[in-house]
């Protein structure tokens, strides 16, 4: 009889700390995520940026290709 009781309270308290467990970590996967949106959109805006810097100086170089190649084989 001793023994079913303690363990019921044992029982009762695994739920309890393991509830607070849940929430915690419920918590901190909460703030991780917001922290991992927040990096993300900053590293977003750096590679559009970069994308932006590369497509800018292929086209330039691609275009003084094509006019080299143009002033060479005019007649």
């Amino acid at each position: 009889m001793v023994d079913a009781t303690y363990r019921g309270d044992l029982r009762e308290l695994n739920e309890l700390n393991f509830a607070r467990f849940d929430a915690k970590l419920e918590q901190r996967l909460a703030q991780f995520d917001a922290n991992l949106e927040r990096r993300l959109g900053g590293l977003e805006s750096k590679l559009m940026r970069w994308m932006f810097v590369f497509w800018v100086g292929n086209v330039a170089t691609t275009a003084g290709v094509v006019f080299a190649l143009a002033q060479f084989l005019r007649p």
